[in-house]
């Protein structure tokens, strides 16, 4: 393709020097891995400026560049000056890649705890209405047989777009993706044409990088103010907003199309009743405008009947049958690392879920609490160079919500995991509870408290270890990740495995 092809997609350049009709052979925003008749976008970054390696990606063979300054350029490349590189490089990959996204439903989901679970669930309901789709989020990005490694939740433009375009040449007829808040800042979706967009929920998260909620929230806004607006090529566009959500007016207020409430409230056009929680699942009857039907999922917990609703939502916006809705419901099962059990014949419940902010671990641990019919014993710890804020309300809910609480590792990443632990530690204290070493652990614990162990791998040792018929072990924080951060290296490490471990060195035999 012809630079001066793609340069048709962003619009009104600021400037433009050079040959425009070179081809042009690859999208690149890393100076390392171009090549000849490569397309070189420079970035600026919170700790590095692609402008100061502009010479090197010439060298490498870049026969054009996108800047914002273009008061160095190197010779003999063509150049365009745009106001933001990242949205001309969204634009430009779309473009590149055939845009991929035109005439296919492409669903997205955005807020803080949710996502995954959602997708999957409109996955299952878009195959019973004859519509093959495929998914992107934290988990990985797949579509049938083909899975692809999940570098973020959602990928840099170049990429996103490279892995829809291959993803709707192997018959994806829909997509479902996960929308990061981080993606939405950085204009990584800029160049997908959303149909429905779908807002879970909204808690403390990110703020590491967002700073506050205010800006959080505004970064969620963008794929409903300005992602959504209806066009002559999707007119049809759809918001589809948790209206039982503080944030949801905010979304509902800012959206650019029509919204789709949905909630527990009657009053919301796409609710639940007659709910019924049990260890099994959830039996729930689900109303729509398009009339009600009765379900049963193998999910647990009211937040996941909220993740049901959102999907069934973001179905009927696409105008899905009833019929292809309820059973899309009954046929998801579990997802990985969201709620996923460890079997065992010790008759130990043992959970593993992805929940690492406190919102997500209090609707965990409120949903066993409705169900537990034993003690609830809680491993959770906090990520290293993270939001430090949320670690001592981490630590007060996993303290409220549990009989038992060991605080320990996450991804300690560059951090001492004492002092994380310490930090957690601080919002625990508060609520008065025995704080127990490891040498009392011999026998049954009988007062309700707290324990830190800094190796998460013997933290969850120990809580197969004090655990008995008819608890619950809830290992929180990590889900689905088969990796430990300490430092800046990866280990393997897979809390299902170390969990399937742990109950056999207790006694048990799986």
């Amino acid at each position: 393709m012809r630079f001066s092809e793609l340069l048709q997609a962003i619009g009104e350049p600021v400037r433009v020097t050079g040959n425009t009709a070179v081809e042009i052979r690859g999208l690149y925003y890393d100076s390392r891995a171009v090549i000849p008749g490569g397309l070189f976008f420079a970035l600026r970054g919170t700790a590095v400026d692609g402008h100061a390696y502009l010479a090197k990606a010439a060298r490498a063979g870049a026969v054009a560049v996108v800047v914002e300054d273009d008061t160095d350029l190197p010779d003999g490349v063509a150049a365009v000056t745009v106001r933001d590189a990242r949205l001309a490089m969204a634009r430009m990959a779309a473009c590149y890649y055939g845009d991929p996204t035109a005439d296919i439903p492409l669903i997205g989901i955005t807020g803080t705890n949710g996502k995954t679970t959602t997708t999957y669930l409109i996955e299952a309901i878009l195959a019973k209405g004859g519509i093959p789709a495929a998914v992107l989020g934290t988990i990985n990005y797949r579509f049938g047989d083909t899975t692809i490694e999940a570098s973020h939740t959602t990928p840099e433009s170049v990429e996103l777009q490279g892995i829809l375009r291959q993803l709707v040449d192997l018959g994806a007829r829909g997509v479902v993706m996960e929308v990061s808040s981080h993606s939405l800042e950085q204009r990584r979706v800029d160049g997908c044409r959303f149909d429905v967009g779908v807002f879970t929920n909204l808690t403390r998260d990110h703020l590491d990088y967002h700073h506050d909620m205010q800006s959080y929230l505004a970064s969620k806004q963008r794929l409903f103010s300005e992602l959504l607006v209806p066009d002559g090529a999707k007119p049809g566009r759809h918001a589809v907003v948790n209206m039982d959500d503080p944030a949801g007016s905010s979304i509902s207020r800012a959206s650019a199309c029509p919204v789709i409430s949905y909630g527990l409230d009657p009053a919301a056009a796409i609710s639940a009743r007659d709910v019924v929680f049990s260890t099994a699942g959830i039996r729930a009857t689900l109303c729509t405008p398009a009339g009600d039907t009765a379900f049963c999922s193998r999910l647990l917990g009211r937040f996941n009947l909220y993740n049901i609703l959102s999907a069934a939502g973001a179905a009927f916006a696409l105008g899905l049958s009833l019929d292809s809705i309820r059973a899309g419901i009954e046929d998801h099962g579990t997802v990985a690392g969201r709620l996923e059990r460890v079997e065992n014949d010790r008759g130990i419940t043992v959970l593993v879920d992805y929940a690492h902010t406190g919102d997500a671990l209090e609707n965990v641990l409120k949903t066993l609490t409705e169900l537990a019919t034993g003690r609830i014993i809680t491993v959770f710890g906090c990520g290293g160079d993270r939001d430090r804020g949320k670690r001592p309300i981490m630590g007060e809910i996993a303290g409220r919500y549990s009989d038992f609480a060991i605080i320990t590792s996450d991804n300690p990443r560059t951090e001492q995991p004492a002092a994380i632990i310490e930090e957690i530690r601080q919002g625990i204290l508060p609520l008065g509870l025995r704080e127990y070493r490891l040498a009392e652990l011999a026998g049954e614990i009988a007062p309700k408290g707290f324990l830190s162990v800094e190796s998460r791998r013997e933290a969850i040792r120990l809580a197969a270890m004090v655990a008995v018929p008819g608890d619950i072990v809830l290992i929180a924080g990590k889900g689905h990740e088969d990796y430990q951060i300490i430092g800046t290296e990866k280990h393997h490490f897979d809390d299902r495995e170390e969990a399937a471990a742990a109950l056999r060195l207790a006694g048990g035999s799986l």
